[in-house]
């Protein structure tokens, strides 16, 4: 079902993400349940989430909102893919945006950098993250496609 149409039927229920995101990938939409990370320019935790069975969850990434280095790139997009992950929602910037671009997947990101990020291991999964007006848990439900990005806490279609 399409945002738009999901809202309208639904609108008690769901959240806008009120940010301005750029979209990525050949996917035309997800809906589906979330993981959380929140970190800030490492995406070490980010890895190691996408390392794990997606099992068609949308990994939703509180990066602080930084967009001068990149938390996703084409490697952990394509990690993503391989390892059933429907997605992700990124409160931060990706690189290797004309790959992730033609990739079996849907990216939501703030911007583009080429920098790319710290390996420190700085971040934390599975966590409550709030952005975009939006506080998300894991086991929460996201839709996303070309109009935006809604939030619910539970499953709707």
């Amino acid at each position: 079902m399409k945002t738009a149409d999901l809202i309208d039927d639904h609108a008690a229920d769901l959240s806008l993400v009120h940010l301005p995101f750029r979209r990525f990938g050949r996917r035309p939409s997800f809906a589906a349940p979330i993981q959380t990370v929140k970190c800030f320019e490492d995406n070490s935790v980010v890895r190691a989430q996408l390392e794990t069975p997606g099992e068609g969850r949308v990994l939703v990434v509180d990066g602080g909102g930084s967009t001068r280095i990149a938390i996703l790139g084409d490697m952990l997009a394509d990690l993503a893919i391989q390892n059933g992950w429907a997605g992700l929602v990124l409160n931060a910037a990706i690189r290797d945006s004309a790959e992730i671009a033609d990739m079996d997947t849907l990216v939501f990101a703030l911007a583009t950098s080429p920098v790319k990020s710290a390996k420190e291991g700085w971040g934390k999964a599975g966590c409550r993250i709030d952005f975009g007006g939006v506080t998300f848990q894991p086991g929460d439900w996201v839709y996303g496609d070309a109009d935006g990005v809604l939030h619910s806490v539970k499953k709707l279609v």
